[in-house]
């Protein structure tokens, strides 16, 4: 996003408290018979989304006689598209929103909050997995979304990669990945893969090494703590996989649209930190026992106030907003989408985990890469700050890491004074 459009949402996002209920999915008869639906891009492209979807929502619409009709909308573009959404008043009556944009997108007004009653008319708080139910909103307050897919970071590793230069298990510290990244960075092959110009990316990654490192991007009052020096220690030990440690390609420093996966899936980089990546590397042909899945690693000695956070607690919330001429039919909408039998069929499509714990159970979910990506979540996960701005965050902080991505490719020094004034620079144009 340019600057000037990030503080035009930003000043959206703080000034749209009260809006207006016109708009919606129309104001005709019509509109209690139909809702739209606006779907973030889940598999390995749009097309292939809408014919997942698509027999689903046939499903809904011979249940209910209410008609569903779906756009899948690309991540480059949701979050803007949610923002004029949000503040006109007019757009799609269900929506899926990445969990991190929670508390951003509930500062606006513009969704309608899930209290208990609400809740209770879509199942009950107690169907959703708490650690996903954590990431909906800012605490004190009623969710403004549901979850609907869960998923988390995992190490992605080549078996016969690890097995040709003799390493016996995955790394479970950063010095241990380094050193075998090393190993595997020969003939062509990287030893680790990253989608150094994808902000979001980026930003998932600073919280998690952040975390790691003792810091926080937001104080208790929900003010911007940037360039702390364990921000500025996780952010370096980021980059540094490509900067120092000349583990990653530096083409990778373009990388913002899933070519990471790509490169991993055609034996072009051994490693991989992805969130739950089976279904993306099953539609390029890699075989699920060619790869082996571990929890992303920590530190060798945590740094002071270091956490065992080895992931944010990442997926997929379904809203409504309050501009819908359907809100019975939104809410029996958001209910189909995570009853039992649509949680087990979509999750086991994409690859990610169910959001209701009804369905834990299911053997769609036994695998090896659910299971270390159950367990990262019950264990090892936490939420990132569900704070209005934390969407900000993402773009300001992940294209700062961006840009010292490019530095590091063009084979310019990443300092530790580099790094602490690129995240200075992202703090002051938040503020």
């Amino acid at each position: 996003m340019s600057n000037r459009y990030l503080a035009a949402a930003a000043a959206a996002v703080l000034a749209a408290g009260s809006l207006s209920a016109c708009g919606g999915s129309g104001d005709s008869p019509e509109s209690t018979k139909t809702l739209t639906y606006w779907a973030s891009n889940q598999g390995a492209s749009l097309e292939a989304d809408k014919q997942i979807l698509q027999p689903e929502l046939d499903k809904f619409e011979q249940q209910t006689g209410i008609k569903v009709n779906v756009e899948v909308v690309p991540w480059s573009d949701l979050l803007n598209r949610l923002l004029a959404a949000a503040t006109s008043g007019k757009g799609p009556d269900v929506v899926n929103i990445g969990n991190t944009w929670s508390a951003s997108l509930q500062a606006t007004g513009a969704l309608e909050e899930f209290d208990d009653a609400t809740l209770a008319e879509i199942g009950g708080r107690q169907r959703f997995v708490p650690a996903a139910l954590a990431a909906t909103g800012a605490a004190g307050k009623p969710p403004a979304a549901v979850p609907l897919y869960s998923l988390a970071y995992a190490l992605y590793y080549n078996k016969k990669a690890f097995a040709d230069a003799g390493i016996s298990a995955p790394p479970a510290t950063w010095e241990q990945l380094v050193e075998a990244g090393r190993k595997l960075t020969k003939g062509g092959r990287w030893g680790l893969a990253v989608e150094g110009a994808n902000p979001s990316e980026n930003a998932h990654h600073a919280f998690t090494f952040s975390q790691q490192y003792g810091g926080e991007w937001f104080d208790a009052a929900g003010k911007p703590t940037f360039d702390t020096p364990q921000n500025v220690a996780a952010v370096k030990r980021y980059v540094d996989l490509m900067a120092a440690d000349k583990i990653v390609n530096p083409s990778n420093a373009e990388y913002a649209q899933n070519q990471a996966v790509s490169d991993f899936a055609n034996g072009k980089a051994a490693m991989l930190l992805w969130q739950a990546a089976g279904s993306n590397l099953k539609t390029q042909n890699m075989a699920p026992d060619a790869y082996g899945v571990a929890p992303v690693p920590l530190p060798a000695s945590a740094p002071a106030g270091g956490k065992k956070v080895t992931s944010m607690v990442a997926g997929i919330n379904i809203a409504v907003f309050k501009h819908t001429k359907n809100r019975d039919g939104a809410l029996r909408f958001v209910k189909f989408m995570t009853s039992d039998e649509e949680q087990v069929a979509l999750n086991r499509t994409y690859g990610s985990l169910p959001a209701v714990s009804t369905v834990a159970a299911d053997p769609a979910f036994a695998g090896p890469e659910q299971q270390v990506l159950q367990q990262t979540l019950a264990g090892t996960a936490a939420p990132l700050p569900q704070v209005p701005d934390e969407s900000t965050f993402e773009t300001l902080v992940g294209t700062a890491i961006k840009d010292l991505f490019a530095d590091a490719a063009s084979g310019k020094p990443v300092t530790e004074q580099a790094v602490r004034t690129a995240l200075t620079q992202a703090q002051q144009q938040l503020r």
